[in-house]
């Protein structure tokens, strides 16, 4: 894969460790542009769900996110300061994942915590996903801005790794749900 700007559809995919078999380490990088709304802004999180070959998670150990940085088997963790110009990153050790983790999806959502304005993704002005080899620091593929076809959503899967016969590969999603953290929730087996 080279280095120069490759940009995925939604469900768009990639092969990643064909096309780079050194890869072991991956960075999941999210970046936004609330467009200077605090209100949006600081109503953003960045969850990591690793799912099982049925779509399932597990269990809530195996959502990592600001209070559980880390995943149980320590092979996803978030890292506490983004750099190169994202907002969060999450590091993923690619070959120790355990075999039962068939996906590994990135959710943004909005926190709507008590009352105030509704607020939607809809809202933001650019939205993206990318990968990164974390050994050589270079960007091997980002999601076109997502945010052009957002509208009532108040959670969204950007992106996901995924195991494959070929190894891993990466996908460009950019599925949301109106009913945000909850709808997410249901759709994986998580009780809120």
């Amino acid at each position: 894969m080279t280095t120069r700007q490759r940009s995925l559809d939604r469900g768009g995919n990639v092969a990643l460790t064909r096309e780079v078999p050194s890869l072991r380490t991956a960075v999941l990088g999210v970046d936004w542009d609330a467009g200077g709304r605090a209100e949006l802004d600081d109503a953003l999180v960045v969850a990591t769900l690793l799912v099982d070959a049925q779509g399932r998670v597990p269990d809530d150990e195996h959502v990592v996110f600001l209070n559980q940085l880390v995943s149980p088997d320590l092979t996803v963790a978030q890292l506490e300061r983004a750099r190169d110009g994202d907002r969060e990153q999450v590091e993923v050790d690619l070959p120790d994942v355990p075999p039962e983790v068939a996906a590994i999806r990135v959710v943004l959502y909005l926190d709507e915590g008590d009352g105030g304005p509704r607020r939607t993704l809809g809202q933001l002005r650019r939205c993206r996903i990318r990968v990164l080899d974390a050994a050589q620091g270079a960007e091997l593929i980002r999601s076109v801005d997502l945010a052009p076809a957002l509208g009532p959503e108040t959670a969204l899967v950007l992106g996901e790794l995924y195991r494959h016969s070929s190894g891993w590969k990466f996908r460009v999603v950019g599925q949301g749900w109106e009913s945000g953290l909850r709808g997410v929730a249901a759709d994986h087996g998580l009780p809120l």
